[in-house]
């Protein structure tokens, strides 16, 4: 068996601490704060699902490029047909129907609407939105002559392997965070990007927040009492701790060996995770933060989360208060002591940029900025394309 490479980076792990004030980022089925008990303490959690949605929108507003997430694609070219290319209702009705079942995936029929939806949700770059007009376009003849879709044993008189064709496209954002379309035959791609669920470092509890809307005719009236609705609603505040990893021979294989890009989708990950936050209740809460501490570490044989850090919940600082100090540096000494467990090997660059004064040894070098951090960690993962 050939030795391991210990040369080659192979990983990008982050990781972030990360104050978060009186919010719920991502309820659960009942609107409530979702939860995690570790360390024997209930803790505040948000999905990896969820902050991989605001990774995800905030890496397409910076590329420029998004991808759709869909099962109701034939609707969505038969928009564009409607919209954009003037085709009658009727005909780019039948078009998404003819769109939609002629796939290798299984499709649905409603009984008070000629929408079809497929079984399988795809995911595409939404350029393929167009491609997929372009090919009824092509077959507008015989759509024309054709039938609506209405059973499951009606046949599309597009061709499949061209829609197969289409739905197996990619662009960066798959490449980035894989895909599962068991259904087309090499559609599925693997993601190069690991995110684990963000946790708060210390025990927290769920407030319930009570309130009332005033009617505005009541009150300028003044002729009743009461308000015209009440409720409750559920949030908390917390310091989270956020991991994600970058598989950079997984991103390399999605790219076909393409280095450069590899190193432009790694960057644009990396900014988008560090700098996102879900959007949920953000009206009533806008809780906006920046993180207070970012730690990047190239790693050449595995990643390597420091969770861990925090299963003894940290305590608030017994002078100041606050949990974001003492979770740095919780950070920063299971850093130290995980790598020396094992035998400080694997690391080709570790370093950090904070809002603390304080230094931190365990995480490598210091610097000024969030970019200044990327920049130092690209440059050490892609050495060919800092030269």
């Amino acid at each position: 068996m050939a030795p391991a490479d210990r040369t080659t980076a192979r990983f990008i792990d982050l990781h972030v601490v990360q104050s978060v004030p009186f919010a719920n980022l991502n309820r659960d089925d009942n609107n409530s704060v979702k939860t995690v008990r570790y360390g024997d303490a209930d803790r505040t959690r948000v999905s990896s699902q969820s902050w991989k949605r605001a990774v995800r929108e905030y890496f397409q507003d910076s590329f420029g490029e998004r991808a759709l997430r869909t099962r109701r694609i034939g609707a969505r070219v038969t928009r564009l047909l409607e919209t954009e290319r003037g085709w009658p209702s009727d005909l780019a009705v039948r078009a998404g129907q003819h769109v939609a079942a002629g796939s290798s995936i299984k499709f649905e029929t409603a009984k008070d609407s000629p929408v079809l939806t497929t079984n399988a949700m795809v995911y595409v770059p939404e350029t393929a939105v167009a491609d997929l007009a372009d090919l009824a376009e092509e077959h507008r003849k015989a759509l024309e002559n054709g039938k609506d879709i209405k059973k499951a044993a009606d046949k599309s008189v597009l061709p499949q392997d061209r829609i197969d064709a289409i739905l197996r496209t990619r662009n960066g954002v798959i490449n980035l965070f894989g895909r599962m379309l068991a259904e087309v035959d090499d559609a599925g791609v693997d993601g190069a990007v690991q995110v684990a669920h963000a946790l708060t470092t210390h025990g927290t509890d769920v407030e319930l927040d009570y309130f009332s809307a005033v009617d505005d005719v009541t009150s300028a009236w003044g002729d009743t009492t009461g308000s015209a609705h009440m409720g409750h609603a559920e949030f908390s505040a917390g310091v989270f701790y956020r991991y994600a990893t970058i598989d950079l021979a997984d991103l390399a294989r999605n790219l076909g060996g393409d280095r450069a890009a590899a190193r432009e989708l790694a960057a644009g990950f990396a900014e988008a995770f560090i700098l996102s936050l879900p959007q949920a209740k953000k009206t009533a809460t806008a809780p906006h933060t920046i993180p207070d501490l970012v730690h990047l570490s190239v790693r050449t044989d595995r990643p390597l989360s420091y969770a861990a850090a925090f299963e003894k919940p940290v305590r608030s600082h017994r002078e100041d208060g606050g949990y974001a100090g003492p979770s740095r540096t919780a950070l920063s000494d299971y850093a130290q002591a995980a790598n020396t467990l094992l035998g400080n090997r694997g690391i080709l660059t570790a370093g950090w940029a904070s809002l603390d004064e304080k230094d931190l040894a365990g995480l490598g070098v210091r610097v000024d900025s969030f970019p200044e951090l990327l920049d130092t960690a690209l440059n050490a993962a892609f050495p060919e394309a800092a030269a």
